[in-house]
């Protein structure tokens, strides 16, 4: 994992959650490139971004769906 400025070199395509309501609140934006994901903040576009390979994403993303689903 990284963390660095957005430095505007290249643009990714940011999307939010569809649990996002729009109102504010605490919520991320990623974007996806061919071998990474990009994650900053909703509130503030130009601050920092956390990069992580797209490997380690579907892994997060694996574990939280998990994590959900023996919540119920």
């Amino acid at each position: 994992m990284s963390i660095s400025a957005a430095d505007g070199s290249h643009d990714p395509v940011w999307f939010r959650s569809s649990y996002s309501n729009g109102a504010g609140g605490e919520c991320v934006e990623c974007a996806l490139t061919a071998d990474d994901t990009l994650v900053r903040d909703s509130k503030c576009d130009t601050g920092p971004v956390i990069t992580v390979s797209n490997d380690a994403w579907h892994a997060f993303l694996g574990g939280v769906l998990k994590q959900g689903r023996s919540a119920q």
